[in-house]
């Protein structure tokens, strides 16, 4: 299968929460990380909040490949950084859409500078 189903979709978009599994340099799984996600469309997006240098996004860097599980999906991705500043500008809309109701404290930081360019699109492998 190459793409995401509609039913992928519909069920990571909307589960609160993805596990974030990056691989090692060997090629083994780290340990899962939960983050937030959202949908544009028929693509998914990832931030790290602590933005390129944060722990999980780092190790995405390593292989670009990992696997992720959210909504009773499991599939591997790879991670594709996401630098289109219009594309960041409708993330940033929806995460201030899905997550606004945790208030500003969770969702500025998703949506400032170091956040956009540690910004990731989940293709399927």
């Amino acid at each position: 299968m190459t793409g995401w189903s509609p039913q992928e979709l519909s069920r990571i978009g909307d589960a609160e929460e993805l596990e974030i599994t990056p691989l090692h340099a060997d090629g083994s799984h780290r340990r899962p990380t939960p983050i937030w996600v959202v949908r544009i469309g028929d693509d998914l997006y990832v931030r790290a909040h602590r933005g390129r240098r944060g722990v999980w996004f780092s190790a995405t860097q390593e292989q670009h490949q990992g696997h992720i599980s959210s909504g009773g999906v499991n599939r591997d991705v790879a991670f594709v950084d996401e630098s289109d500043a219009a594309r960041n500008d409708e993330i940033d809309a929806a995460y201030r859409s899905k997550y606004g109701r945790y208030g500003p404290r969770y969702v500025e930081p998703m949506v400032a500078a170091a956040a956009r360019a540690a910004t990731l699109k989940l293709v399927p492998q």
